[in-house]
């Protein structure tokens, strides 16, 4: 029976190893055309994927170099114009320092010359007020001292020229410091 079955079918006769032949041709030729859609049309489209791929992070890593020295570059601008800008305000600051001084000692001198006016226009004021009280003292001292004097001698003592030398002469004395209060009637006392 076993003979009977391997007379009859050529794949029961052969090797179990070996495939079948015209299947083995039919693969070969199979893997041989996919073989070649895949290397003309799909590996030159991989490839090129991979290229640009390579060439994206490439130029993606030459210009984040180049954004990065960019960078440094500004940052160091950045730090030169600060430093310029720190000196100009220290400058500015310094030339404020010296006006505000300068405008203080200025004020100062203006205060000083105004109140030195001011001053000297209150002494000579005061200096016009008195020379006016004091004509205007002598002349009441003037009127009182020629109307007591007037009474005490008992004449009139009205005359302007009398008058006015007799309170000129009066005058004059207690200035001087030459009038001496006196007593009335120490005289008639003292007898």
């Amino acid at each position: 029976m076993v003979a009977a079955a391997g007379s009859e079918d050529p794949e029961a006769s052969a090797l179990p190893i070996l495939p079948y032949l015209p299947e083995l041709i039919f693969g070969l030729v199979a893997f041989g055309i996919l073989y070649w859609v895949v290397a003309k049309f799909v590996v030159p489209n991989l490839e090129k994927a991979y290229a640009e791929r390579t060439a994206a992070i490439e130029g993606g890593m030459q210009q984040a170099e180049k954004a990065q020295q960019e960078a440094e570059a500004a940052l160091r601008e950045y730090k030169a114009q600060l430093a310029e800008a720190r000196d100009e305000a220290a400058r500015i600051r310094e030339e404020a320092k010296e006006q505000g001084a300068a405008i203080i000692a200025e004020m100062r001198s203006q205060a000083q010359s105004e109140a030195g006016r001011i001053t000297e226009s209150a002494t000579k004021q005061i200096e016009a007020e008195r020379q006016q009280a004091m004509v205007s003292l002598r002349g009441d001292v003037g009127r009182l001292s020629t109307d007591l004097a007037g009474r005490i001698v008992g004449e009139s003592l009205e005359d302007q020229t009398r008058q006015s030398g007799i309170i000129d002469r009066f005058l004059a004395e207690l200035e001087a410091g030459n009038v001496r209060p006196e007593a009335v009637g120490s005289e008639g006392q003292g007898n």
